[in-house]
């Protein structure tokens, strides 16, 4: 089995809310103790690790003295803000007693849909891997908005393990994996011990919410898996209460649920692409173009567009959609929606009579564009 820390050179561990904090009340030093313990030894087993721990508001709420997680925005900012402190200094006096050293990387939704910043945050976490150093990344609550938010660390986690191209990913649960229905309601659910990532079956049999602390529930675990897939990296989601689980896991024993990743890892351009969270607007294709794109790897032509949806400026991410509207690929365009709209249904060689000018004979290069 491929998917376990065993095999992997280089991990994302993420670990939730519930696994770092007293119940919500502060963090939990004894246990963050541990876990910077498991990492050491992953470490001198010559694992490169990156964490993407939670925690911060929950910190933030117990040093804010509040007891249940706001809803206003500006809010979780601010418990984001003062938490940020108490758990970059726990994580920092915990790694010191192991003679390591982390490092805090606070990341936006714009940080990886901006391709220079994109490529400035994989240096400085690839550089940080070569140093020895291990980088602990949360989501930088303090500045996102809804509209720029992950949403939850298990997503965050996903898009690192692209960054990166990571060989597994490892999310820490209270729960003790994937169940065939919410084991705390039914007691007939079982573990899910190995799956294909991206299953329909196993969104299905995902649940929803998760504690009051955090923000996730197995269904994000079940989308970060099928993310990280994408770029070949299997996932295990795996209980945090299991003792030591990341060193028997590293050992090779079997815990929790593996999802498997069966494509192959895409280049590092088109793993941004895939994993845009935020296209900037869709455009429609006939059945020729979806074609084209799907089978015979070809760029997008104006003359396949029938639609065009939202506004855009030319260098965006924009969607590809079928005409029953599912989305198949995403690329950087070439043309702004405006002009998008001028020379769609016209072929390439009418586009400098239509605008005046021609920038390329493709509105998205197939180097470019990912297939979904």
């Amino acid at each position: 089995m491929q998917s376990t820390i065993k095999n992997a050179r280089r991990v994302v561990i993420k670990i939730g809310s519930s696994l770092v904090t007293n119940q919500g009340q502060g963090l939990d030093h004894a246990a963050l103790a541990r876990w910077a313990g498991q990492i050491a030894e992953l470490k001198k087993m010559g694992k490169e690790v990156v964490l993407v721990s939670s925690g911060a508001i929950a910190e933030g709420m117990q040093r804010l003295k509040w007891k249940k997680r706001p809803h206003a925005l500006h809010e979780l900012q601010a418990a984001a803000a003062v938490g940020q402190m108490g758990l970059v200094q726990a994580y920092e006096s915990c790694f010191r007693g192991h003679d390591m050293h982390a490092a805090q990387i606070l990341l936006t939704h714009e940080d990886l849909s901006d391709r220079k910043r994109y490529l400035n945050a994989r240096s400085t976490l690839i550089t940080l891997l070569r140093l020895n150093v291990i980088p602990v990344i949360n989501e930088n609550d303090t500045v996102a908005t809804d509209e720029i938010r992950f949403g939850d660390n298990d997503t965050l986690a996903a898009l690192v393990t692209n960054l990166i191209e990571a060989d597994l990913l490892v999310i820490l649960t209270d729960q003790g994996g994937l169940f065939t229905a919410d084991p705390r309601n039914d007691a007939q659910a079982t573990l899910v011990e190995q799956a294909r990532a991206g299953d329909p079956a196993i969104e299905a049999m995902a649940g929803g919410a998760g504690s009051d602390i955090g923000s996730g529930g197995m269904l994000t675990k079940v989308l970060a898996a099928k993310r990280a897939a994408r770029s070949g990296a299997h996932t295990v989601i795996a209980s945090g209460h299991e003792s030591d689980v990341l060193i028997l896991l590293a050992k090779g024993k079997t815990i929790g649920t593996q999802l498997l990743a069966e494509t192959m890892m895409l280049a590092a351009r088109k793993q941004w692409l895939a994993d845009h969270l935020q296209i900037r607007g869709n455009v429609t294709l006939d059945n020729g173009a979806v074609k084209a794109l799907s089978v015979g790897g070809k760029s997008l032509l104006p003359i396949g567009v029938t639609n065009v949806i939202g506004n855009f400026e030319r260098g965006e991410v924009v969607g590809c959609l079928d005409p029953q509207g599912t989305e198949i690929a995403r690329g950087l365009v070439n043309y702004n929606a405006a002009e998008t709209r001028r020379i769609l249904r016209r072929p390439s060689s009418e586009i400098e009579f239509i605008l005046g000018y021609v920038v390329e004979p493709e509105l998205i290069h197939r180097d470019n564009l990912v297939l979904l």
